[in-house]
């Protein structure tokens, strides 16, 4: 990998440090030469500090280290992505990255989907809301409506609709996520478990 830490007079390259796992961005230092490569070295993500001047581990103090999983270099060969398993909070003050953000697992749309599935539960307007209504009568009634739903799915896998496949593959889905919610987990916890199974 070509890096080019003499573009700028300092000698440093900006790096980028994202969850492997989540894709969260958690910070942003700079590396030099050795940095770099005592980083390789240990699989310890190591900075240089313009404060201290010198190199520094991140976690060396708090234990909080960045374990190195994988560096990638950008198109202009001078600024670095690397995916770590962090060890704890990243920031120093003891947030999980530098813009207090949790670095929980997000899975874009489907997270706010299961936000709104969520909040409108908890308002509980069964006249207003289709979600509150299903749940109001019950789980046996969500569950009964994504067994509707999977049949559905089958039926139209089996024609040359595409549009109709997509459709009823759309409810299906938005249903299992209420579902999943009745018996209190979200899409998460069903990731992990794939995740376990994964050789």
């Amino acid at each position: 990998m070509i890096i080019d830490f003499n573009k700028n007079n300092d000698g440093l390259v900006p790096v980028i440090i994202q969850d492997s796992e989540t894709k969260n961005v958690l910070m942003l230092g700079y590396m030099n030469t050795e940095a770099y490569e005592k980083t390789l070295e240990t699989q310890k993500v190591t900075f240089y500090s313009r404060s201290k001047q010198r190199l520094w581990t991140k976690g060396e103090e708090s234990g909080n280290y960045l374990n190195l999983v994988s560096v990638k270099n950008d198109c202009d060969n001078d600024t670095l992505l690397i995916q770590v398993n962090p060890n704890g909070p990243t920031c120093h003050k003891g947030t999980d990255s530098c813009w207090a953000e949790a670095n929980t697992e997000n899975f874009g749309f489907i997270s706010k989907l299961e936000d709104t599935i969520e909040s409108r539960v908890k308002a509980g307007n069964s006249e207003k809301s289709y979600v509150a209504s299903l749940f109001a009568s019950g789980i046996n009634k969500v569950a009964q409506k994504v067994g509707e739903e999977a049949v559905e799915v089958v039926i139209e896998a089996m024609d040359n609709n595409d549009e109709l496949f997509l459709e009823e593959s759309a409810d299906l889905l938005f249903h299992y996520l209420m579902l999943l919610q009745a018996k209190k987990f979200k899409l998460k916890d069903v990731v992990k478990v794939l995740k376990a199974r994964q050789k």
